[in-house]
């Protein structure tokens, strides 16, 4: 049994406010969010889910692309060693562990690791 390679399987979008973009998302889509405190929610269906980032210092520029994987130190090796550059560190947040990074074209991501 070969393991399966690392999937995208979150999107975060930066927002100015959280309650809007969740009634927003909830009106045209019917997605129902989990708040995890006032400058955050996602939907927690257990494929792609979405993200909505309100807190300014923690939001990025464009929407964020995560990928989960099994090991994040392997994974941060990866990215440096292919010519990205690691952007934020490992650090934990509720739910797993992830870092973020640029690809060589400036592109921003992040790898993360469910507890």
């Amino acid at each position: 049994m070969t393991t399966p390679l690392p999937r995208a399987d979150f999107l975060e979008l930066p927002v100015a406010d959280v309650a809007t973009a969740r009634a927003f998302y909830g009106q045209v889509f019917g997605w129902g969010m989990t708040g995890f405190g006032l400058t955050y929610a996602c939907t927690l269906t257990g494929d792609v889910d979405l993200g909505l980032q309100a807190d300014p210092a923690e939001r990025t520029q464009a929407p964020l692309i995560v990928v989960r994987v099994d090991d994040l130190d392997a994974a941060s090796a990866a990215v440096e060693a292919a010519g990205g550059t690691i952007t934020r560190p490992i650090f934990a947040f509720p739910g797993g562990q992830r870092f973020h990074f640029r690809d060589p074209d400036g592109n921003e991501l992040a790898a993360h690791k469910p507890d």
